[in-house]
């Protein structure tokens, strides 16, 4: 019984002890203090222009698709993509397109990366 009484007695001291700790935190006491970049009033315009347009880019009802206009046709992507597909499907293969690239790769190019050897322009 004295057991659990101090037992008891141990855990609701470990609790308020916890529930003491947990107050706001104060950026002060770390230090650090935040400086926006804009003022309060220029703050304020901003908000002022983007209700006046109507629109709020960082409104969460905001669709950026609606503003969007496309600059390429529904053919073109299309195109590209049957271009793409061979490509694509060698790159998800089983061997993450290893295989693909061995096959493809041009030495020499931007696109090929040595990893061990003599640069081209060393002196022996």
């Amino acid at each position: 019984m004295k057991t659990s009484k101090l037992l008891l007695l141990a855990s609701l001291a470990a609790a308020a002890s916890f529930a003491a700790q947990a107050d706001e935190a104060d950026a002060s006491q770390y230090g650090v203090q935040f400086q926006g970049a804009l003022s309060r009033a220029q703050v304020q315009a901003e908000l002022g222009q983007y209700k006046k347009a109507g629109v709020n880019p960082w409104s969460t009802s905001y669709n950026q698709i609606a503003a969007s206009k496309a600059i390429r046709t529904r053919a073109d992507v299309s195109a590209e993509y049957l271009a793409a597909r061979d490509q694509v499907a060698a790159l998800n293969g089983e061997d993450s397109g290893s295989a693909y690239l061995t096959q493809t790769a041009v030495r020499g190019t931007a696109a090929s990366t040595n990893l061990a050897g003599q640069p081209r322009n060393s002196a022996r």
